[in-house]
């Protein structure tokens, strides 16, 4: 590995992936001295992006005008294509969002309404036509979003990293980022693998993203806090259940979108999530336990705040991660028929969520910038769907402040 590059990329997930190609791309035969991307794991994608439900997201739940909004819905189209160049496995299969319950009915219209002010092609059906999308699923009321698929995401990113080498970029994994300071006009990244040199670092490091902002000496003005995401799936014999994706109206007081069905592009079908606190921020198992990574997170009194705000559904998540016939009584709400045995426990996952001092969640893509370097510090869900499109835009960043003379000597 050299030790001297024109941009280096840390974190190779679908973000750090995406952005290393569109960079590579984008660069094209300019001259320098290249990029490289640095993973700490011994593959990509081995923490979110390799453990999400797979979902292209249409685009529904997110405030009209965010990024999250207008980089969902392009990206929804943008990783289709992609997909259908590239032979990845995928389909736009639907989804419906039910109410199972008449007092929800005034959250499925608001939601219908807000998908409407996103420019979505959602439909709102009656029991009857819900019961002929998805006969087995309890519903007085449902949002039809045809938009919204399923994906191999892991298949993306080794796609990705495939046509980012073409480009000419460099990929090394078993890497990791210890170190990150701006000396003599350059950035330097010390590594487990030696120093590098860049005129331009892009941190795309999921979990561990404000701490790697923080290396460098940048503020995001929050701090992650690690969700774990619980599943289980249904049974082979029991799949025929769901034939789309089916998720409840959200608790607009909770800040998570509750246990939903989503059929898998292997076939499976998945059960969940709930979120509980992860006594570790890749801590996919309970008995994982970081005394570094809790502490941060009980000396933290955003989490304090949340914590208070939001005792009562907390609680709930905790006694569904702890008890089967709990969880498995949340996904009757959906789909009566559903009973512990149709249940097997299914891979966790870490949502990688920025939350301010008050206990407010960053509810949107969090691009945090400074003199030679360019942090994403917030990118849960949607980002997957979004990927090619947050990269675009880190892209246009990097080259307007490199055009602007924050990057040194080029």
């Amino acid at each position: 590995m050299s030790d001297r590059y024109d941009y280096v990329v840390v974190g190779g997930g679908i973000l750090g992936l995406a952005t290393a190609m569109t960079l590579a791309r984008a660069r094209g035969a300019t001259g320098g001295e290249g990029i490289v991307v640095l993973e700490k794991e011994a593959d990509w994608a081995r923490h979110q992006t390799g453990r999400n439900s797979g979902v292209i997201h249409a685009g529904v739940y997110y405030k009209p005008g965010s990024m999250k909004a207008t980089m969902c819905q392009a990206g929804s189209a943008s990783i289709v294509a992609f997909a259908r160049e590239h032979g990845i496995d995928h389909e736009v299969c639907g989804k419906l969002i039910v109410a199972t319950h008449d007092d929800q009915l005034d959250g499925l219209r608001a939601l219908y309404e807000r998908a409407r002010q996103n420019g979505l092609p959602v439909e709102l059906v009656g029991p009857d036509e819900s019961a002929e999308i998805e006969p087995h699923v309890r519903s007085v009321g449902a949002i039809k979003s045809p938009t919204t698929g399923i994906i191999d995401y892991v298949a993306v990113c080794r796609t990705y990293a495939r046509l980012a080498e073409e480009a000419g970029a460099e990929l090394r994994s078993g890497v990791e980022v210890t170190g990150l300071e701006r000396r003599g006009g350059q950035q330097v990244v010390t590594t487990t693998d030696g120093d590098i040199r860049a005129d331009y670092v892009v941190s795309c490091a999921g979990l561990q993203s404000d701490r790697i902002a923080r290396l460098r000496g940048a503020d995001p003005g929050a701090r992650i806090v690690p969700f774990r995401g619980e599943y289980y799936e249904l049974v082979p014999e029991r799949r025929h259940l769901i034939k789309h994706l089916v998720y409840p109206v959200p608790n607009p007081d909770f800040p998570f979108l509750g246990v939903h069905f989503t059929r898998m592009i292997s076939g499976e079908v998945h059960a969940g999530p709930n979120a509980v606190l992860a006594f570790k921020r890749e801590g996919y198992r309970k008995r994982d336990i970081s005394a570094r990574d809790l502490g941060e997170v009980l000396g933290y009194r955003g989490f304090w705040h949340l914590a208070r705000a939001h005792w009562r559904d907390g609680t709930a998540e905790m006694v569904r991660s702890f008890s089967k016939a709990q969880f498995t009584k949340s996904l009757q709400e959906l789909v009566p028929e559903v009973t512990s045995d149709d249940l097997v426990r299914s891979e966790a996952g870490v949502r990688a969520q920025a939350l301010l001092p008050d206990g407010g969640l960053v509810d949107d893509f969090l691009l945090v910038e400074e003199p030679g370097a360019l942090h994403v510090c917030n990118a849960p869900s949607p980002a997957a769907t979004a990927s090619l499109e947050i990269a675009r835009e880190v892209v246009r960043r990097v080259f307007e402040a490199d055009s602007t003379g924050a990057v040194p000597g080029r």
